[in-house]
C-alpha cells in the first residue's frame, strides 16, 4: 500500500474517534466473550499493557478482580481515553501507536511485560509495514516467553455488518488503492461516519507472526450471535 494511502486511512479513523469516541464508548461497555476468556487465563501477579485501551474497560475488569501487578493502558482517542481514567489504580497514556517504536523505551519495564494485549485494535492498522512495525516493538517490550493477545473483527462474517461497507469513492480512494481485506464502513449511531478496517484471515495473522519470530500458542473465534465475529490469537515470545 502507498505511504500517502495508509496515512489518509489512520486519519479518517482518528476523525472518527474524535468525533464519535462517545457514542463508540457506549457500544463498549461489556467484555466479549473471546475477551473474558482471556482475561481468565491471566494471573493477577502478571504486569499487562493493553495497547489500543479505549475506554479502559479490560483493564477496570482486571482491576475490579484484584489484579496485583502493573495494568498500563495506551490509547490515542482523548474521548475514550476521558472515560478510561476514572478507573483507580491503573494508568493510561495518550499514545499513537503508529508512533509505538518511538515510545518503546516509555513502555518498558523491568524484565519486560509478563502480558500484552491488542483487542479490536490491529484491524485499523493499514499496510503490512505499519503492522509489523507496531509487532516488533510489541516483541521488543515483551519478556521472553510472555504472552500477546489480540484480537481482531471478522464482520463480514455478519451479513448485517457486510451492509455497512461503502464503496472506497466516499473517502475520496478506489479499489485498488487498498489491500485485498480492506473495507470502509459507516457507523450510524450518533450520527453518520466512516472508519477504516482489515478482515483479517487467521493465515495472515500467522505469517506476521512468524515474522516477528513469534510463536501463535491458539487460535479462535468468539463474539456476535454466530461466534464468529471475533478472530482471537495468543501469541508466545519465543
Amino acid at each position: 500500500m502507498n505511504s500517502n494511502v495508509a496515512m489518509q486511512l489512520i486519519e479518517l479513523n482518528r476523525k472518527f474517534y474524535d468525533q464519535f469516541g462517545g457514542s463508540f464508548s457506549a457500544t463498549r461497555q461489556r467484555l466479549q466473550p473471546g475477551v473474558k476468556k482471556i482475561l481468565e487465563s491471566i494471573n493477577s501477579d502478571e504486569s499487562v499493557l493493553d495497547l489500543g485501551c479505549g475506554n479502559g474497560f479490560f483493564l477496570r475488569a482486571l482491576h475490579d478482580r484484584g489484579h496485583r501487578a502493573t495494568l498500563l493502558g495506551a490509547d490515542f482517542s482523548l474521548p475514550l481515553l476521558q472515560e478510561a481514567e476514572s478507573t483507580p489504580g491503573v494508568e493510561f497514556r495518550e499514545l499513537d501507536l503508529m508512533q509505538l517504536s518511538r515510545f518503546s523505551d516509555q513502555l518498558s519495564v523491568a524484565g519486560g511485560w509478563d502480558v500484552i494485549t491488542m483487542f479490536a485494535t490491529m484491524h485499523h492498522i493499514p499496510s503490512k509495514e505499519m503492522r509489523l512495525d507496531i509487532l516488533q516493538t510489541v516483541k521488543k517490550v515483551l519478556k521472553p516467553g510472555g504472552k500477546f493477545y489480540l484480537s481482531n473483527w471478522q464482520f463480514l462474517n455478519s451479513e448485517k455488518l457486510k451492509a455497512r461497507v461503502q464503496p472506497w469513492e466516499k473517502a475520496g480512494l478506489s479499489d485498488s488503492d487498498v489491500d485485498e481485506g480492506d473495507c470502509l464502513l459507516d457507523w450510524r449511531s450518533g450520527g453518520v461516519g466512516l472508519r477504516y478496517a482489515h478482515q483479517f484471515s487467521a493465515k495472515e495473522l500467522y505469517e506476521l507472526a512468524e515474522q516477528v519470530q513469534m510463536q501463535v500458542e491458539a487460535s479462535f473465534f468468539s463474539d456476535g450471535e454466530n461466534g464468529r465475529l471475533g478472530l482471537y490469537q495468543v501469541w508466545v515470545n519465543a
